[in-house]
């Protein structure tokens, strides 16, 4: 008997904070709450240590639907191409010039909250395939599908 198991996304990163708000906006997610006792995140960070302020955090899906998202501090910079990677399905179901430029206005959207993007890909083989390669604010790659 198989049981059922949550599934949460950890990105290794340099500022936890800024990527998890970043993924917030791109997502509709928002924050956890903050831990019992403190009024925000900001209030807990400032109750800490210098040295261990930013060292994580977190989104969620506010419906539950979605998984987690961690974001956890890491000294060294990212050095190669992801070999997982997220799809942001900002356009299902759309074909054709509505899919591109559906995807179009999102990248714009993205791009102004610190993502660049990398390229259109439009793919007739082997089968067709309209997406766009963007990196998020610390360079992790992800896609707009």
């Amino acid at each position: 008997m198989s049981t059922l198991r949550e599934v949460q996304v950890t990105f290794d990163c340099a500022d936890p904070r800024a990527l998890s708000l970043f993924w917030c906006e791109v997502l509709g997610y928002e924050l956890p709450p903050p831990p019992p006792g403190f009024d925000s995140w900001d209030a807990f960070s400032a109750s800490l240590p210098e040295q261990f302020r930013n060292m994580a955090s977190a989104c969620q899906d506010p419906t539950g639907a979605g998984p987690r998202l961690f974001f956890q501090q890491v000294p060294e910079g990212k050095v190669v191409k992801n070999r997982v990677h997220l799809d942001v399905r900002a356009a299902p179901g759309l074909e054709g010039e509505d899919r591109v430029e559906a995807l179009e206005t999102e990248a714009e959207r993205l791009v102004a909250l610190g993502a660049s993007k990398i390229e259109l890909v439009v793919q007739t083989v082997p089968m067709p395939a309209t997406f766009i390669v963007m990196r998020d604010p610390e360079g992790n790659e992800f896609c707009l599908d």
